[in-house]
């Protein structure tokens, strides 16, 4: 098969969550022997240089950056309010990128065009316009939901309002838009049901005006849970060289979800564990790290910044602390810490999407005490850490595994292409 990626940021290097799950599937692809091509958003936010990408990788993926203007403009924003539109969406239309891809689909001839996010589906028209392949929908997030959760925590009225607005436009959208595709790749099995309830919304409404008009088409999309994935044998799963007790987070740290919980843990959960256990050191690591965290002086919390080696700083550090209270999707850090055998203390949001079992894989946790109550328990029992890291390790090895998901997801192209 030939597949066409548009991707709302270049897959390599695959430093974070959504280039590593888009790394995942394109990789998974081309061991398969399939023909890959990649056109991809370059910004200001997460900029990559050409020159900075492999060779090899170049030539394999036919990568190719286009930079687009993401940067937030006042004036566009403010006329936005009274237009109706995701204002999130319409950053992402470019004309130097649809010219891009008038030009690739003219040259080439593609089997599945496949639309990393739900950003870049303004070019389903042109997709349309000039090629007969199947549109396929991969939604690493609800991502009304991501804004809506955060509107929630949001504290400020006028930002909160606006927020909320944010959340709605997109919302409209997201209804809208995934029904122009010929398939949906959802992040998880939840995902999965929220797409498979707008279709039957829309078929419903469909047939309701079948009175009015005679034979007008009902769609039936399909639509699949297809997770992020990786392979456990690159990760280790030897807990006993890691620093026993310690905690750590690792993400990127320009997502407002991940601020936002370091924020909340920072102020109602570390105070407490440091009082009771005074050399447990708190480590803070990713990408992105802002100047608030950075100037923090707060005892015990070692503020790392971007690591040369996540998976080494992950092998070297105990139990992994995920305080999420809003984004949406799959936590790509969970499944690595999984796969890297570490007992995680996640809230429920956090391990959204993630098949876990609470006290057998994973350790959950949404208010002060629990969390508190989590770690007290962690810090003080090795050898439970080393059973729910192993356990997690196992729950990768079985349902998050590259070669697994690669199978399902050709299986659901094929479903597409007949």
């Amino acid at each position: 098969m030939r597949i066409l990626f548009l991707c709302n940021k270049s897959p390599w290097p695959p430093k974070e969550g959504g280039p590593m799950a888009m790394n995942m599937l394109i990789g998974g692809l081309l061991e398969e022997g399939h023909e890959v091509k990649v056109l991809a958003v370059n910004t200001y936010k997460y900029h990559i240089a050409a020159g900075d990408i492999p060779a090899r990788y170049q030539q394999k993926t036919g990568i190719e950056l286009i930079g687009v203007d993401l940067r937030l403009k006042p004036l566009d924003a403010f006329l936005n309010l009274f237009t109706g539109k995701s204002y999130h969406v319409e950053r992402f239309d470019s004309e130097k990128f649809r010219n891009r891809l008038i030009e690739t689909l003219k040259a080439n001839d593609f089997d599945i065009i496949q639309l990393e996010t739900l950003f870049m589906c303004p070019y389903i028209p042109v997709v349309r316009k000039y090629t007969r392949a199947k549109i396929v929908l991969r939604a690493h997030n609800i991502e009304h939901l991501i804004w809506q959760r955060i509107s929630a925590e949001t504290k400020n009225p006028v930002k909160k309002w606006y927020l909320s607005h944010l959340a709605r436009t997109l919302k409209n959208y997201e209804q809208k838009t995934v029904a122009e595709v010929d398939g949906i790749l959802a992040i998880s099995p939840g995902d999965a049901e929220y797409f498979e309830s707008i279709m039957r919304n829309r078929k419903s409404k469909i047939e309701n005006r079948k009175s009015k008009q005679r034979e007008y088409p009902v769609s039936c999309i399909p639509v699949t849970d297809l997770p992020f994935g990786i392979d456990p044998a690159r990760y280790g799963d030897e807990p006993e060289k890691a620093e026993f007790p310690s905690l750590f987070s690792l993400g990127s740290m320009n997502w407002i979800p991940n601020q936002q919980g370091i924020r909340w843990f920072l102020q109602n959960v570390w105070p407490d564990v440091h009082r009771q256990f005074p050399d447990l050191k708190y480590y803070l690591a990713g990408r992105e790290m802002p100047e608030w965290i950075r100037s923090l002086a707060v005892p015990n919390v070692v503020i790392l910044g971007e690591v040369e080696d996540a998976k080494a700083f992950l092998a070297s550090k105990a139990i992994m602390i995920v305080p999420l209270f809003s984004g949406s999707g799959i936590r790509v850090k969970i499944i690595e810490g999984m796969a890297a055998a570490k007992t995680i203390i996640s809230t429920g949001i956090g391990a959204e999407g993630i098949s876990y079992t609470h006290g057998e894989n994973i350790l959950i946790a949404d208010a002060p005490c629990e969390f508190f109550e989590m770690i007290s328990i962690c810090i003080t029992d090795q050898a439970l850490c080393t059973k729910i890291g192993k356990q997690a390790r196992a729950l990768v090895e079985k349902e998050y595994n590259t070669g697994i998901l690669i199978r399902k997801l050709l299986a659901f192209y094929q479903q597409l292409t007949g």
